[in-house]
Parts: C-alpha cells; sequence; structure tokens
C-alpha cells in the first residue's frame, strides 16, 4: 500500500525494519545511477540518553544550527566528524534513520549498492531539547526583548547599556551578573562586607562560576566596593587633621602628611572628634581626590566618593558627621551620573539638617573641559528624570547645559 507524507514524493509500503521508500527516479529503467528517499514514520521518541556518548557528541555537532528544511551531504557529515569518527557517523547515519530521526537520500553505486548522499533531520529543535543544545539565534532574540530593561541602581544601567556592542551570548551572562547585582543592592547586601566568591554563589550558586573574563569585565564597568564586594575590607578615604578618639586609642590624622583609609569597623568604634573640619569636601574621580587632598585648607576634610555611594560608606559618613557636624561641599563629574550620585551623597547631609551645595559641578566648569563625550540616550534619561526632581539651581544649569552641548564631561581636569 503506498502512502504519502505532507509536501513529499509517493511512499512505499514499510519494509521488514518499518523503513519506506519513495523513488527519486524509474525505479522500472534500469540504471545504475538511480535515486530514492528513505525514512521510517510513526516512531517513538528516541531516548538519546541511551545512546553512546560519542553519537550523542557527535549528534550535537550535526544539529546545533541544523535546519529541518535543508539537507545536509554525507560528505560535509564526515567531514565535520573527522576521520577517527567515520565509523561512529556510518553508525549514526543508520540510527537516525532507524528512529525515524533523519530521512536519507541514496544514490546507487555500481560497485557498492546503495549509498547515503544526503540527509534531512526531521525535528532538529526537538534533538536540541533531547540533548541540552540552546536554538539557534536563541540568544539573539532573548537579547532583543531584554537589552532595554532598566536596573537599578543607575551605575548598573550604565552598564547595562554598553552591553549591546558585544555579541547576544556574552551580553546576556553579563546581564545576569547585573542583575544579580540589582538583587543584591535591593536585598541591603551592599552594607556589609563579601567576598567576591560570596556574590558568585549569589549570583550563579557556586562560588567559582564567574570567569576572570567575567571579573575584570565587572571590575572596570562597576565599582565593587560600592556594592560591599571586596577581596578586603573596604576602607573610606579621608585626608583631615582630625584626632579621632577610638576604642583603643587616638588617631591623629594630621600626622599621616595625607590622605589615609579608615575600615569601617574602625569609624564604628570612633566616639569623639577633636580639631573637626570647617566643612567636609567630597570628590568622586580618584585622582581628583588625590589633588584635592593634597591641596585642601586646614580646616577642610576630603573623603572620597565612590561612585554611586554604597552602604558601609553611607553609614560611615554618618557616623563622622554626627560626631562632626559641618556643611559639605559635594564634587562629582559633570555629567547625568555626576548629579545622581552627589545628589544620593548629599542625603546624608540632608538627612542631618545640614547645609551641602555642589563644588566644580556648574555649566562653566563643564564648558571649560579640554575634553568631553557625547552623551548617550541613556544619559538623555536620566537627565529628564533629574530635572523632574527639582535640582538645586547649579546642578539644574549643568543639566541644561548637557542637553544644550550634547555633551558630558569628568572632573580630574577640573582639579590640575
Amino acid at each position: 500500500m503506498n502512502s504519502r507524507a505532507p509536501d513529499s514524493p509517493i511512499w512505499l509500503a514499510p519494509d521488514e525494519h518499518g523503513i519506506r521508500t519513495a523513488w527519486l527516479t524509474d525505479p522500472n529503467k534500469s540504471s545504475l545511477r538511480g535515486k530514492r528517499l528513505r525514512r521510517a514514520f510513526d516512531r517513538l521518541p528516541a531516548a538519546l540518553d541511551t545512546w553512546p556518548a560519542p553519537w550523542r557528541e557527535l549528534l550535537a555537532l550535526w544539529v546545533k544550527r541544523a535546519d529541518p528544511d535543508k539537507r545536509y551531504k554525507r560528505d560535509s557529515l564526515l567531514a565535520k566528524a573527522g576521520a577517527a569518527r567515520a565509523n561512529v557517523a556510518l553508525a549514526l547515519f543508520d540510527r537516525l534513520l532507524a528512529d525515524g530521526l533523519a530521512e536519507i537520500e541514496e544514490q546507487r553505486d555500481a560497485k557498492l549498492g546503495w549509498q547515503p548522499r544526503t540527509l534531512r533531520f526531521l525535528d532538529p529543535a526537538a534533538l536540541r531539547r533531547a540533548l541540552g543544545l540552546p536554538e539557534p539565534d536563541a540568544a539573539e532574540r532573548d537579547w532583543s526583548q531584554r537589552k532595554d530593561i532598566s536596573l537599578d541602581p543607575p551605575d548598573l544601567d550604565a552598564a547595562r547599556a554598553a552591553l549591546d556592542e558585544l555579541p547576544p551570548a556574552a551580553a546576556l551572562a553579563r546581564l545576569e551578573l547585573l542583575e544579580a547585582l540589582a538583587r543584591w543592592a535591593a536585598e541591603g547586601r551592599s552594607a556589609g562586607h563579601a567576598t567576591p566568591r560570596d556574590f558568585a554563589y549569589h549570583a550563579r550558586g557556586e562560588t567559582k562560576k564567574i570567569t576572570e573574563a567575567e571579573w575584570r569585565w565587572l571590575a572596570d564597568a562597576i565599582d565593587l566596593t560600592a556594592y560591599g564586594i571586596a577581596a578586603h575590607a573596604p576602607l573610606l578615604l579621608v585626608a583631615a587633621a582630625c584626632r579621632l578618639d577610638t576604642a583603643t586609642g587616638t588617631l591623629d590624622l594630621a600626622a599621616a602628611g595625607g590622605f589615609v583609609g579608615l575600615p569601617p569597623r574602625v569609624i564604628d568604634s570612633i566616639h569623639a572628634i577633636h580639631k573637626p573640619p570647617h566643612r567636609w569636601q567630597l570628590v568622586e574621580n580618584r585622582s581628583a581626590f588625590e589633588k584635592a587632598a593634597a591641596r585642601r585648607d586646614a580646616g577642610d576634610a576630603v573623603l572620597w566618593l565612590p561612585g554611586y555611594p554604597p552602604g558601609w560608606w553611607r553609614a560611615a559618613v554618618t557616623r563622622l558627621i554626627r560626631l562632626a557636624p559641618a556643611p559639605a561641599a559635594i564634587a562629582c563629574d559633570p555629567d547625568p551620573d555626576g548629579i545622581a550620585i552627589a545628589l544620593q551623597a548629599a542625603r546624608i547631609w540632608s538627612d542631618a539638617d545640614l547645609p551641602w551645595s555642589p563644588w566644580r559641578m556648574d555649566a562653566a566648569d563643564l564648558e571649560r573641559l579640554s575634553a568631553r563625550r557625547p552623551l548617550t540616550a541613556r544619559d538623555g534619561d536620566l537627565v529628564a528624570r533629574l530635572r523632574a526632581e527639582n535640582l538645586p539651581p547649579e546642578l539644574d544649569a549643568l543639566a541644561a547645559q548637557m542637553l544644550e552641548l550634547g555633551e558630558k564631561g569628568e572632573q580630574e581636569s577640573l582639579f590640575w
């Protein structure tokens, strides 16, 4: 009994192995170069996990990007297998045919008889699922759906916006890490101290599952200490002439002759500050901080503001100004994130009913920079959100100037 599969030639009745044949040349004519299709219908899904490992490995190589509408030449598949796996490949041809997983076109050879010529995988997507392989272009589709999500804090969103330059699979892997950092911050973990392995476990369930390349990228894109993630305890960098009374003795900061780094536990132990500053100066850029620290006036204390202020930094500074209340002058990059960072740091002073003001963050400062960079689409969105919050006049003028110029800058040269 003949039967017809959709969009296929006429199939003959199955042979004793359940395999049907469809002739591509006239079987009644004597020809040593006849062609036919062979295929098994109505087979149960194959349990690929019972197949030998070499078969599964080779099949994974073949179907990684296979198309159900495309026929693959036998010689091309053998070339992919390599000479060492030629016998595995031939056995796999037979098994794929017998299990109804592939349709094989055969051509008659004068000496060898019927030989496979091309192979078509009937349902390569099912084979990929069974082998644990992703769908071709799945990363591209997934990335196109997720690349425009917004992340908070804003530094994560800035890092996310730069991922579009990467291949989709790499971009998704790094987005996963940024999303893990967002959850980390939302859960309040930034206020403490954690090791990189702690974060790796939080992000991927294993302490060593973040690659060295990913760690390097994270370190370049994000200030991990702002999230309490560091191999060692974070340090509050300060230059001042104060004397700090702690539970174990007195620290004379003036004796350092420059800036010092104080761990949070030391700041927690301070119970009095002698010779308190008349003004606290906060500087975001590390090089600019070092210049400001070297040139500070005797009555000023200069603090390094490490980007978006992490929880441990906010707690440490809150304690310092409780013991030594004084106004703040806050200097950040003249760019949209700089404005957002300054506002977050200023909240510590506002919550303590202390005055604060921007420092070297006005429209004129932006204009006198020797080098500026174009605003991105994300920058424009951030400026719009910030201006909707009723910025202080100086920062609002800076934001307006950024939009007029279409540019932003970095503060380092303002401290030369």
